[in-house]
């Protein structure tokens, strides 16, 4: 019914903002660095630089125009075959790998077509890289030494450490600066890889005011000023390392930081970077680093950038001068002030990533759905159960199977952000609506409770049809639909596809539960005293009792199903926390598990029904076999049929 509404809203809106937009326009005597005016109306930033707000065209003097890395997606420049693309401030080139160069003798070239990188036959390289292949080989032997590192002793692994590490930066350094003329060296190993760049000229080339060095998938940005460091007097080098397997010996548990209930893991690669033969030196400008994530997407927040700091006990692990930058699916951007030995850290903090409550849930699922299915199957072939309460017993099923179903395969699909979102909306009305037919059950249980003594309460029939598919299927849908026109981008988080906790939008959702639950309680309350009164009014009347009984269990089972046991997520605190999690994630999974018990494996009248069909299978089964063999077996029917039966002989 707000559709219409909504429209004209957003027409409005839309008119609002062209209005805007021409008052805005005029003449733009100022534009930001690196942007250009366009017809004296706009301002658009230099080839190579994108605005901040991502519009080709703008009037605000706040905008700014950034570099746009050309080497990497969206845009990926090609440079053909033994080649790598550099960006720069403003544009990139293209440059041949380590051991090949340009056919013309020229240092960059830009574009594929241009690309004629040839080997390099002459002998300085060669030494130059077979001594750096050397130096690997010989620290990738001493990773592998299990009675190096087998002392299990802390402080003595991480001098050990400290020292091949330092050992490790000064001879690649002291390889790099033996060969000046080969600027760029690299070898890559199956557990070790290294990069080293030389700078000869003193940062004079503009394309050398920074630049960028890669090792399995992992990369470094450093300012050229730092690693020249002021030294105008030769050629300086950088280095940049990464170990494959070297976490597995300075691991999470050299953390400072680390208390006993902390759970955490290296989620990179340990890499080093170094300038000269000095650790832990300070930069002018701070170093961008670039972490291939071990373990794709955490989905812990608590993320930590940290560097190996020597102290006279060996090292550890500190987050001293190192930032966080950016996470995504793949990769962790920090930001340090100084070089060293690098790594990331996540700690274990979300009840998901415990393994035992993830085989909980889906174990507990999986047999909710069965049972729910197997349910719905009854309560709609059942002829003798049907009834306004088994229709309610139905749709309730169905809601809950399809939530489950939906949660099971599609929570973590978090990309595409779209369908992120609608498999959060439909999740979010499925599991509503399965409260609002909870909400029903409880009230058709206390009009029950109040029409005991009726046989046919024709009068609660009608009342509960005209009022159960509008409000079990409407009042869901318009919570929902109010939710999406508050914060449509609130639904889909980056680990799940559900609400988004920012602004309370969770509420979205706990606050129709929390109404139903305590609806339900009073309902229960309401049922024990009705039940009460009827227990002591009534004399001999031994069908009343039964049903009295009956529905004194159905309420107490129906208010522990469908309602108290969504209150453990709140005793989820203090010491009891982690066995009240299990307890919420194991009771609330075998829902589906709970309901086919109390209201089919319970039911006489399903029982006998279920006895008929297999005593029906079981005569059918008896029948056919008797038919198929009973010819041949019966002495009479060569009387009835003698020429067929003779003739076979």
């Amino acid at each position: 019914m707000q559709e219409p509404s909504l429209l004209s809203g957003l027409c409005i809106l839309l008119s609002l903002s062209g209005v805007m937009v021409q008052k805005a326009k005029g003449t733009c005597s100022q534009c930001p660095q690196n942007a250009f005016c366009v017809n004296g109306t706009y301002c658009t930033c230099n080839p190579g630089y994108i605005s901040q707000s991502g519009n080709k065209f703008f009037t605000n003097p706040l905008e700014q125009c950034h570099d746009t890395d050309e080497c990497k997606p969206p845009i990926s420049i090609y440079c053909g075959a033994n080649a790598e693309c550099q960006n720069v401030e403003g544009s990139f080139y293209c440059r041949c790998d380590p051991g090949y160069k340009l056919l013309s003798g020229d240092a960059e070239f830009k574009n594929s077509n241009e690309n004629t990188c040839q080997k390099i036959t002459s002998s300085s390289p060669t030494k130059g890289n077979k001594e750096l292949q050397q130096v690997v080989e010989d620290f990738e032997s001493l990773l592998t030494n299990t009675t190096l590192w087998g002392t299990g002793e802390k402080n003595k692994v991480a001098s050990k450490a400290t020292s091949i590490l330092q050992t490790m930066e000064s001879n690649v350094l002291e390889i790099a600066l033996k060969a000046p003329d080969q600027e760029i060296q690299k070898i890559q190993h199956s557990t070790m890889a290294v990069e080293t760049r030389v700078v000869t000229d003193n940062c004079s080339k503009e394309r050398e005011r920074s630049f960028t060095l890669n090792v399995q998938m992992n990369a470094m940005d450093i300012h050229c000023n730092d690693v020249i460091q002021g030294n105008t007097q030769g050629p300086s080098a950088v280095a940049f390392i990464s170990y494959s397997s070297l976490g597995n010996i300075i691991n999470a548990t050299f953390f400072d930081e680390m208390k006993e209930k902390d759970r955490l893991y290296l989620n990179s690669q340990v890499v080093s970077a170094a300038i000269g033969h000095r650790r832990n030196t300070s930069l002018s400008d701070s170093v961008i680093l670039s972490f291939q994530q071990v373990k794709v997407k955490p989905l812990s927040k608590n993320v930590f950038c940290v560097f190996w700091k020597s102290t006279e006990e060996g090292g550890h692990w500190s987050r001293d001068g190192c930032f966080l930058i950016q996470v995504n699916k793949s990769h962790t951007t920090c930001k340090c002030t100084h070089l060293s030995t690098f790594a990331v850290l996540v700690a274990f903090t979300s009840q998901e990533e415990d393994p035992a409550l993830v085989v909980i849930t889906y174990v507990g699922l999986s047999l909710s759905l069965l049972c729910l299915l197997l349910a719905a199957l009854t309560f709609l072939l059942c002829k003798a159960i049907q009834n306004t309460s088994t229709s309610l017993h139905l749709q309730l099923s169905l809601c809950l199977f399809l939530a489950h179903l939906l949660f099971l395969t599609a929570i973590d699909r978090t990309e595409p952000k779209v369908l992120c979102a609608i498999i959060a909306g439909a999740l979010h009305y499925l599991y509503l609506a399965s409260f609002t037919w909870m909400l029903l059950e409880g009230l058709h249980l206390f009009l029950t409770a109040r029409h005991l003594t009726v046989v046919n309460y024709s009068s609660v029939s009608r009342f509960m049809k005209k009022l159960m598919f509008p409000v079990g299927y409407g009042v869901p849908a318009v919570i929902v639909a109010i939710s999406a026109a508050f914060g449509p981008h609130l639904y889909g988080t980056p680990d799940r596809c559900w609400l988004h906790l920012k602004q309370g939008f969770i509420w979205g959702f706990l606050g129709p539960v929390c109404a139903i639950i305590c609806v339900n309680l009073i309902f229960f309350l309401l049922v024990l005293w009705i039940l009460k009164r009827k227990l002591s009014s009534i004399n001999s009347d031994v069908s009343t009792i039964q049903n009295t009984k009956m529905l004194t269990l159905k309420a107490t089972a129906q208010l522990f199903i469908l309602g108290c046991t969504w209150c453990l997520g709140i005793l989820q605190v203090g010491p009891a926390a982690r066995a009240m999690t299990y307890l919420f994630t194991i009771i609330n999974s075998l829902q589906g598990v709970f309901i086919f018990l109390v209201y089919c494996v319970l039911s006489q009248q399903v029982r006998k029904w279920w006895r008929d069909i297999m005593k029906c299978k079981s005569e059918s089964e008896t029948y056919t076999l008797s038919s198929r063999f009973g010819l041949y077996s019966n002495p009479s029917m060569g009387d009835v049929f003698p020429g067929q039966v003779k003739g076979k002989y």
